[in-house]
């Protein structure tokens, strides 16, 4: 079925306020347009790309939360965290990640998501990083979407001591896991 544009505006408004995640190859795919009409739709109602909406929802969502960093510390975006339980986060590998010559992203991006969200989970004014035990299982390329998931296996409140799992994944596919030691205050 042929809509109006204004017909479509006011769908893509509403689809896209439901689920903020809905990538414009989504988009096009449900309104049967091309992406270039959904990007050129997003630009006149002034809606932004799928990483400042999820940057965005993110921000608002778990600016409160998140207790050991600011949120825009967090290399990568939260998308979802439990204090003391469990948080994922999401890294889009871009250009300024990667060596030039093959396109490989650089081991301390995909690390930093990883520690960072390591921190970030912690329920405390205070997270540091005393000790990584970590093993890259193959490289992130440009372009690729890495998702980090982070648990919490152990609290000990008699050292101070939070161990903290994060794996990694590109499409389902192992390639980061870390354990990290964190130090954090007694008083949490």
């Amino acid at each position: 079925m042929k809509r109006t544009k204004k017909e479509r505006q006011q769908m893509l408004t509403v689809t896209i306020h439901d689920n903020p995640f809905i990538t414009d190859e989504e988009l096009a795919e449900k309104f049967l347009v091309s992406v270039q009409t959904i990007r050129l739709d997003r630009l006149e109602l002034s809606i932004p790309e799928l990483r400042e909406r999820i940057k965005h929802v993110a921000e608002k969502k778990f600016e409160d939360e998140v207790r050991s960093l600011p949120i825009e510390e967090v290399i990568g975006e939260i998308i979802d965290i439990e204090l003391d339980h469990s948080a994922i986060s999401i890294l889009d590998v871009k250009e300024e990640h990667v060596f030039k010559r093959n396109k490989i992203a650089r081991g301390h991006h995909v690390f930093a998501q990883a520690n960072s969200l390591a921190v970030a989970v912690i329920n405390d004014e205070l997270a540091l990083t005393a000790k990584a035990n970590i093993q890259f299982k193959r490289s992130a390329r440009q372009d690729e979407r890495v998702i980090a998931k982070a648990r919490v296996l152990k609290i000990d409140d008699g050292t101070g001591r939070t161990i903290v799992e994060v794996t990694s994944f590109v499409n389902n596919e192992l390639v980061f896991k870390g354990e990290f030691e964190m130090y954090r205050s007694k008083n949490h």
